[in-house]
């Protein structure tokens, strides 16, 4: 059975690349097709709750409380499988951000997905990629979806990672939804590079009949006004307090005692927002420079905050204070670890 769910998998994947990804955006056909490349390996069981919006009356949504048009979307970033979902979902444009930049590179579907890996598409090899900032992205395509990955790297789903300030090249009253996707089982995360990891990922998801998947979708917020439930404008949050702290200590210990995820190399990178990782820049008065020059003000810092708190909220997640380079560093001390095991 696992045979041939990798063989539909692959006739399904030749159908998009060679038929279905030229069609219009939003047809009908694209769409099937990606809740085809979703379904094939028993990914179709979706639980989708709205920020704000009883369980049950999700057909009363008003539009302005789901990611549309002209809007942005900032997704947690753990799998591929959050590539096919939002693929199918809302067929939007896809982008790569990068550490301490603002501006993103539209990409493909496909090497959003080589991304998940670290790895090159081997279909756009030698491809020159321009960067842009996503209020021209959506200036020039204001009938698209722009997805932002503001993590820039995947993680194991257990915390949010430093974000990069890409999000603040969003013009100041577009719209920007934090989306969060959690898997069952959870070992369909992708936070270890290479093509070895691409293997073993196909294994695990189609070593399983079905998956579920885990969706919360939050308030929107603009940069010019930020959502009074964010908890960055003075007021406490719920997980602030030790209440809160210490129902989210033991929702940990529970997933970790219940799951069989067999990818637990960065539990031992959570720590707490307020801690300093060598490495990080310092602030300077009430504003702190990325690495194009440009002067990141407490009211921006305080939307990235926002974005990254929302994330962690509707993933029953916690934030971490560490990124790119720290995962980097992880992740070689963890191969030479496990080289010398052998």
């Amino acid at each position: 059975m696992e045979k041939y769910g990798q063989y539909r998998d692959k006739v399904a994947w030749l159908i998009w690349l060679f038929i279905i990804q030229w069609f219009p955006a939003g047809g009908i056909l694209r769409k099937a097709n990606q809740w085809c490349l979703l379904g094939i390996p028993g990914v179709w069981w979706i639980d989708l709750q709205v920020d704000g919006v009883r369980r049950g009356s999700l057909a009363q949504t008003p539009r302005g409380r789901l990611p549309y048009p002209g809007t942005i979307i900032a997704s947690s970033y753990t799998s591929p499988l959050d590539v096919l979902y939002l693929a199918a979902i809302f067929d939007p444009i896809f982008t790569q951000s990068f550490r301490n930049s603002r501006h993103v590179q539209p990409i493909s579907q496909e090497t959003a997905l080589a991304n998940c890996f670290n790895i090159e598409n081997p279909l756009e090899r030698g491809k020159e990629h321009k960067t842009t900032d996503l209020a021209t992205l959506v200036k020039q395509n204001p009938g698209r979806v722009i997805v932002v990955f503001p993590e820039t790297t995947t993680s194991n789903g257990r915390g949010i990672m430093k974000l990069s300030p890409s999000l603040l090249s969003a013009a100041k009253d577009t719209k920007i939804f934090a989306v969060s996707l959690r898997y069952t089982p959870a070992d369909v995360v992708t936070p270890i590079p290479g093509w070895l990891e691409v293997f073993r990922f196909i294994w695990r998801l189609n070593s399983r009949q079905t998956h579920c998947i885990r969706v919360r979708i939050g308030q929107p917020m603009t940069i010019a006004k930020l959502p009074a439930s964010s908890g960055v404008s003075g007021e406490s949050s719920p997980a602030a307090s030790p209440a809160g702290k210490s129902n989210a200590r033991s929702r940990t210990k529970e997933a970790r005692r219940s799951s069989n995820f067999e990818s637990n190399f960065f539990d031992t990178l959570q720590a707490e927002t307020t801690q300093k990782v060598a490495g990080d820049r310092e602030s300077v008065g009430s504003e702190t420079t990325d690495e194009e020059g440009e002067a990141m003000s407490a009211v921006e810092k305080r939307v990235l905050d926002a974005v990254a708190d929302d994330l962690a909220r509707l993933g029953r997640v916690k934030r971490v204070s560490l990124g790119v380079e720290e995962k980097a560093k992880f992740v070689d001390a963890w191969a030479k670890g496990t080289k010398s095991r052998k």
